[in-house]
């Protein structure tokens, strides 16, 4: 016979823990349920206690699947659990997608034509592959002087499996600059599935997709997972991609199986890696008996930021309409909207801004500068750095340590020091198949010849001489030969006769004679330009090149000093930032053209403008006490300069819902 345990009675009031809105989705008798959690509004909370609940109902641990995207938020869900429900949460089936697919993968892998016992390729795995089948097929069946790097063949090739289109559609969209190469691409895809098969390998995508077709093609196990999971209940729901909604779809689909999927359409910010907003906006057509919750009640800001918040995001047309209400008493001051004259200015106004803040008494590590892209930073990292404000980057590597960055800084280190070996090595290293031992030949040339000039001018510090007289009778190795005289010929153009060029007008120089190796070395080439174009603006009243060198070396020296600082201000992109909150937000570079980005603007797609709309949004959500808003009304000094008018998503908001702060 059935025996029945009754839910086991630990007593918790969920009506005096939860709010109404939070109470209403942890209880839910629906089937299919969208919870529409604003910022700050106790997602994870609703969530955890969800389970809880379900626990508690006598649901089995084991017949829970929760999916996440980090193994952080894994953890920490599962951790709360643990203390609410007392019991059997170590059972349940939660993690990232990629977990709970390796999991089930492992148990039938045969299925698919893999050993139990597959291995994973991490990162570094799967470039080390792709650089060996370059080396292999691309070295044989392409004159081509630059071909991409594995890093580029590996984004375009995942960029493809989660956005469900084909590789080729995808190269010719956004990879065009490699569509030349698209024959030699293809007999390398192929060889890269081929060889992973071979020998009993994954990568990280191929845990999704194999996953999907593991459900797709053996309808027992499909039935066997349908039956085990009764509940089915997913995180950042407005994030997943074409493979992940398919596979919750699949999972969730047996007849007495309850889904729960908890997002915000607010939030969805990353597209450009997969992710399709759609499926949360299409979920009840999805799921017609779908059930939506609306948790609107905002924990984390004062009324001021949440007015602003609610006022911006407000000019989306496609959205779960919902306004944020706060929780807390309103604070001291509005929001604050600061013109600053260039960039330069903005970034003092930072600096001082936040020495002010620290010297009232609130922590570095309370305090964030958010921005949309990387080299928005370039300017607040100096101005800090001079400031000696400790901070860290949690968007990539500091400015100055940037691969590119350090290309174009090369060319200025040998152009001020000719016996600086790292500096050239860097450089001629850009040469096509120029590898460390031909550099080395190089260098020697190089290093005595120079050694030889500077000894016969004893009053000069560098070469100044034209560099294609001085070092053009070299004998130089075969591979850099078709390389050589173009290069002596760009360090000409770097000390011309008649007068010495700024350390903008330099940067600028390299940049250009860089182009189509910076085109070919990173998968991200464009937004790398962007970096070195700030680079050149933010240096358009630095007049001596030396001094540029020394704060460079200084700088990098500075951060290295600051990274173990417990208490430091964090820099970092919007995207990074999500999920995160701090007691003072800068949000910078709101110009129009910056963000929203000028690409955005000139595709005219209303979808993409959309996206940036909600990135504005999450940096703005991101601020509990104080939030500032600055924009640069000129970028740069030189030649280079931006004229920038406010973003669209400053100008759009009332007066009334900030103040202005004129410097």
């Amino acid at each position: 016979m059935n025996y029945n345990l009754r839910p086991a009675a630990n007593g918790r009031d969920y009506a005096a823990e939860l709010n109404p809105e939070q109470l209403s989705a942890v209880c839910t008798d629906a089937r299919h349920a969208l919870v529409i959690a604003g910022a700050g509004s106790g997602k994870t909370r609703t969530l955890t206690y969800r389970v809880a609940r379900l626990l508690e109902c006598g649901v089995a641990p084991w017949r829970i699947l929760l999916l996440t995207f980090t193994n952080k938020a894994a953890r920490e869900m599962l951790e709360r659990v643990a203390a609410l429900a007392g019991m059997g949460a170590g059972q349940i089936w939660g993690g990232t997608f990629h977990s709970v697919a390796n999991r089930l993968l492992r148990l039938h892998a045969t299925r698919l034509g893999y050993q139990p016992g597959f291995t994973i390729l991490d990162g570094d795995d799967q470039r080390a592959l792709f650089r060996a089948l370059t080396k292999e097929f691309a070295g044989k069946t392409t004159k081509a002087d630059r071909f991409p790097k594995a890093e580029t063949l590996q984004s375009l090739h995942s960029l493809a499996i989660n956005t469900g289109r084909s590789w080729q559609l995808t190269l010719r969209t956004e990879y065009a600059y490699m569509d030349k190469h698209e024959e030699v691409i293809g007999k390398i895809f192929d060889a890269y599935r081929t060889r992973k098969q071979e020998s009993n390998s994954m990568d990280f995508d191929d845990l999704l997709t194999n996953l999907l077709r593991l459900l797709q093609e053996h309808e027992d196990i499909r039935t066997d997972l349908q039956g085990r999971f009764l509940h089915v209940l997913v995180d950042e729901y407005q994030d997943t991609n074409t493979l992940q909604a398919a596979i919750i779809g699949l999972l969730a689909g047996g007849q007495d199986t309850s889904l729960m999927v908890v997002g915000d359409d607010a939030q969805s910010i990353y597209s450009w890696r997969g992710a399709n907003v759609d499926h949360i906006f299409e979920f009840t057509h999805t799921y017609p008996d779908a059930q939506v919750y609306k948790i609107e009640t905002n924990y984390r800001s004062v009324p001021a930021i949440l007015e602003i918040s609610n006022a911006a995001i407000a000019h989306n047309t496609r959205q779960f309409a919902k306004v944020l209400r706060p929780a807390r008493p309103n604070g001291r001051m509005k929001p604050a909207v600061v013109p600053a004259p260039d960039n330069r200015t903005e970034a003092r106004f930072i600096a001082q801004r936040i020495d002010e803040l620290m010297e009232a008494g609130i922590a570095g590590k309370d305090i964030a500068v958010l921005y949309r892209a990387h080299f928005h930073s370039l300017d607040v990292q100096m101005e800090l750095t001079r400031n000696h404000i400790p901070y860290r980057i949690t968007s990539g590597l500091r400015f100055f340590e940037q691969a590119h960055i350090k290309d174009v800084v090369a060319w200025l280190r040998l152009l001020s020091n000719p016996r600086d070996e790292i500096a050239f090595r860097r450089i001629v290293s850009t040469f096509p198949r120029v590898g460390e031992a031909t550099a080395g030949k190089l260098w020697q040339l190089w290093a005595t010849t120079a050694e030889a000039w500077l000894q016969a001018h004893p009053d000069a510090t560098t070469i100044t001489a034209p560099h294609s007289e001085v070092f053009a009778k070299l004998t130089v190795p075969a591979a850099a030969r078709p390389h050589w005289g173009g290069f002596l010929a760009a360090m000409d153009s770097l000390h011309p006769a008649d007068r010495i060029l700024t350390p903008a007008e330099l940067v600028h120089l390299v940049q250009n004679y860089l182009d189509d190796y910076l085109r070919h070395a990173y998968e991200n080439y464009e937004e790398r330009l962007e970096d070195i174009s700030q680079l050149t603006r933010s240096l358009s009243d630095a007049a001596d090149l030396d001094a540029f060198l020394s704060q460079v070396a200084l700088l990098s020296e500075d951060d290295t000093q600051t990274e173990v600082d417990p208490d430091c201000v964090t820099l970092s992109t919007i995207h990074q930032a999500k999920g995160l909150e701090w007691k003072v937000v800068f949000v910078i570079f709101l110009g129009e053209g910056l963000f929203p980005h000028y690409k955005v603007i000139q595709s005219a797609d209303a979808d993409d403008l959309e996206e940036e709309l909600r990135l504005f949004y999450v940096a703005i959500t991101r601020a509990e006490d104080q939030l500032y808003l600055s924009y640069p009304r000129y970028n740069g000094h030189s030649y280079d300069s931006q004229f920038c008018p406010p973003s669209r998503f400053l100008t759009t908001l009332e007066p009334a819902l900030y103040e202005l702060w004129n410097l």
